[in-house]
């Protein structure tokens, strides 16, 4: 039934989905790919291979005309920087310019945006031996990608991503497996936050060119927000929630749309030694960047309690991509007694999302494209087809609340779910399934790599078709 009191999205707004490169492509050693520092870390034992992944590589005109069929407006991807630049600079690889052009045509045959992604998660391994992010001369070496980048595909991508989970790279980089601290060094959180720097400048770098290259074309960035709730209304707690906010959320959204540091993680900082350096140019670069639009991954909420001075740290609560850790003097994660998790312990927090579309929409007034947000789950594939009622259940309930935004007066851009087909999770391999689309494989060994819609696959296509009316 449709609601009167609800505004409706935009008739233009981007329904799609979201992938990224070393998640899903496999041909880690073709047609001249250099290997990235995924493809050569250790994975977690009995995760799938990224050698195969889903082999989007090779299925990619299959799975574009399933997205068509779903009937997306945008498709999110990233493009593995060693398919372009084997070494991370320098010479550049034809047949991966190739590869990619043939993905954004064929996008564009079937009138899908492509929503260009340019780093995730996955840094050369030449230049993680040069030192990675730790590096001052890494800002221009994401120029320079961003150039060839630009210059190869600018006449046709109008919408650029710059850094997936800048902030998950900085808070928990060692999870994801690319945040290299130097051996020996004393001081890890400086160290981090000067690798972080780098990044935003780099960034901010990226955006000034996109804009001078791609004078049509529209560039934002993607952290991971999550908006921090305080356990309580216990004064401490709510000091607690608010720098968490800054040090997990806002230290990123500041930096992209004001060119400056949040003024409590700049304190954070300076109370532990930590605030980064400026080389020559870094503040003219900051404040030259300018983001067309907002894009953040959001799956849900994070809850945080004040954390005592002498709080011991337990070694076993570490931070993931969702949960917040604790900060001894700051703040600690605290279990949200309100909320239901999924199956691997995530909580849902749908509520939450219109939380944090208004949060940021009220800080920065900049139009605003999800480029995350699902449901990992064990999905059984039986005769042929694949029931999860979960994750449209899921969606749903997180599509009504953007909508409750939109009528808050929040402007959405698009909406991006994670992920369009089954790949391999960050950490926890191909078994925690997120897609519209099954893929035939498992951790334990490669498949036949068949495609099978599954039931969220037709219902998200009711979605799009009635651009977000017919939620049923």
């Amino acid at each position: 039934m449709k609601d009167t009191n609800l505004k409706q999205f935009p008739k233009n707004f981007l329904w799609g989905a979201s992938t990224s490169a070393y998640q899903c492509e496999g041909a880690v050693n073709e047609d001249g790919k250099g290997p990235s520092c995924q493809d050569v870390k250790e994975l977690p034992a009995g995760t799938a291979s990224l050698d195969v992944t889903a082999d989007h590589y090779h299925h990619y005109k299959e799975d574009i005309a399933l997205m068509a069929e779903m009937g997306f407006k945008t498709y999110r991807f990233s493009i593995a920087w060693t398919r372009i630049l084997p070494n991370g600079d320098g010479e550049v690889n034809q047949a991966g310019i190739d590869h990619y052009n043939d993905v954004i045509n064929t996008c564009l045959e079937y009138n899908i945006e492509p929503l260009v992604t340019m780093f995730h998660f996955d840094m050369p391994a030449a230049l993680d031996h040069r030192g990675s992010w730790s590096n001052p001369d890494s800002v221009k070496w994401f120029e320079n990608y961003a150039k060839v980048l630009f210059e190869n595909f600018g006449d046709r991508v109008k919408y650029w991503l710059t850094i997936n989970e800048q902030n998950m790279l900085t808070l928990v980089g060692p999870v994801i497996g690319t945040m290299m601290i130097p051996e020996g060094t004393e001081n890890v959180l400086k160290e981090t936050y000067q690798q972080n720097h780098h990044m935003l400048v780099a960034q901010a770098k990226a955006m000034v060119l996109c804009h001078k290259m791609c004078p049509n074309a529209k560039i934002g960035p993607a952290p991971n927000i999550s908006y921090v709730y305080a356990a309580s209304c216990k004064p401490e707690d709510m000091l607690a929630a608010e720098e968490f906010n800054a040090i997990r959320n806002w230290l990123y959204l500041d930096m992209a749309v004001y060119g400056r540091y949040n003024n409590l993680v700049w304190r954070y900082l300076e109370e532990h030694d930590a605030t980064p350096t400026f080389a020559p140019g870094d503040k003219e670069a900051l404040e030259a960047a300018h983001p067309d639009f907002i894009g953040f991954n959001y799956y849900n909420t994070t809850t945080v309690e004040y954390a005592p001075k002498d709080l011991k740290k337990d070694v076993n609560d570490k931070m993931d991509q969702q949960k917040g850790g604790a900060e001894p003097g700051y703040f600690m994660n605290f279990k949200n007694p309100n909320l239901p998790t999924t199956e691997f312990g995530w909580e849902i927090d749908p509520i939450g999302f219109r939380v944090t579309l208004r949060e940021v929409y009220d800080r920065y007034h900049l139009p605003i494209v999800i480029t995350e947000n699902g449901l990992g789950a064990y999905d059984q594939l039986e005769d042929g087809q694949v029931h999860d009622p979960y994750r449209i259940n899921y969606l749903r309930q997180h599509i009504t609340q953007m909508r409750l935004a939109i009528s808050d007066g929040v402007e959405m851009m698009g909406y991006c779910p994670w992920s369009a087909i089954d790949l391999v999770s960050t950490h926890e391999g191909i078994r925690k399934r997120y897609g519209f689309i099954y893929v035939d494989t498992t951790d334990e060994e490669v498949g036949s790599l068949k495609r099978y819609k599954k039931d969220s696959f037709y219902w998200y296509k009711k979605v799009i078709a009635s651009n977000g009316e017919d939620l049923d």
